[in-house]
């Protein structure tokens, strides 16, 4: 496949195998069924891992799940109120909306042409500089994605406190454009098979295959635990002529779902993905896929939330090829 790069299997002898029921705490975060269960070890509630924070940055998160809520109503005047009176507003194309009323304006319009979007934020960094100022840093995650080159949106927010309450002063949007080789859906080709990864007796089993005349590949997975129930789910990847990128569609043993926007790499594969467990806690995450040879490839996920609680990356994960169906 043409976008992957060989690269040297010493990598494999180097890396640690990890106990596969300890991949992952919110199976909507795996694209391949690799766990399902969260380890003993761990809070069975991804809440219970956030760290303690002071009222005020509490104050500010808060404040950052209203924008999404208000976002997703498609309610621009909500949306606005969250602002200070003077606010300034630096979108990705670089055009400044200065004023509440402005940035009220921009966001009706913003509605008006899509009518179907949706937001969630993934705060990266949040830091009070005074009593009251406070930086917040953080990525956009926006659905139906964007038509156009791949890549993330960032941004960077200034909140002061207006009158005891926290309000947004600046805000600056970055684009920032992934480095892609050209891609297609026949470089999955790569993944056609049936592939396994095992360990201490729990064991992942998943088959590729083409389906609807070669144009998605279609990902199913059987984990098989130690107690020998098992538990399913499937995935589908394939092209998206509206956003021009590829794209999966992932629906996990739990009932929850995920949507992924896949970007090709010079290692491989990564996916950005966004979606609810079967009990409606939003994830998101971002999930490296990267080939070692023709018969194996090492699969990562990274910078997960859920809830919006940050949670630790995954540590890799080899995954072996059984056999080949092209």
């Amino acid at each position: 496949m043409e976008a992957f790069n060989n690269t040297s299997t010493t990598r494999e002898n180097n890396m640690r195998w990890l106990s596969l029921p300890t991949l992952l705490i919110m199976v909507a975060l795996a694209p391949t069924g690799l766990a399902q269960t969260a380890p003993s070890d761990q809070p069975s509630n991804p809440a219970d891992q956030k760290p303690d924070v002071s009222p005020e940055l509490v104050a500010i998160q808060a404040q950052s799940d209203a924008f999404a809520e208000a976002f997703n109503r498609h309610d621009a005047s909500a949306v606005a109120a969250l602002w200070t009176d003077h606010a300034e507003f630096i979108d990705d194309s670089g055009t400044v909306y200065a004023g509440r009323e402005a940035i009220e304006e921009a966001y009706a319009q913003y509605f008006a042409e899509h009518s179907d979007v949706q937001i969630q934020f993934v705060i990266d960094s949040l830091r009070q500089l005074g009593d009251n100022v406070a930086i917040e840093d953080g990525r956009a995650i926006v659905s139906p994605p964007p038509a156009g080159d791949a890549g993330v949106s960032k941004y960077t927010a200034v909140h002061t406190k207006v009158d005891g309450k926290w309000r947004m002063a600046s805000v600056r949007d970055t684009w920032v454009e992934a480095t892609v080789a050209p891609q297609s859906v026949a470089d999955l080709e790569f993944l056609i098979g049936d592939w396994v990864a095992e360990e201490h007796g729990v064991q992942m089993h998943s088959v590729c295959r083409w389906i609807a005349d070669r144009h998605f590949v279609a990902r199913t997975y059987t984990t098989t635990h130690l107690d020998g129930s098992k538990t399913s789910g499937m995935q589908l990847i394939g092209w998206n002529p509206i956003a021009e990128r590829m794209q999966s569609w992932m629906f996990s043993p739990d009932g929850g779902h995920a949507i992924g926007v896949w970007s090709a790499t010079p290692a491989g594969w990564v996916a950005e993905t966004i979606g609810t467990t079967g009990d409606g806690t939003p994830t998101t995450s971002l999930n490296r896929l990267s080939k070692l040879d023709d018969n194996a490839y090492v699969w990562q996920s990274i910078q997960r939330t859920a809830g919006g609680v940050a949670l630790p990356d995954t540590d890799e994960v080899v995954i072996k090829r059984t056999s080949s169906d092209q």
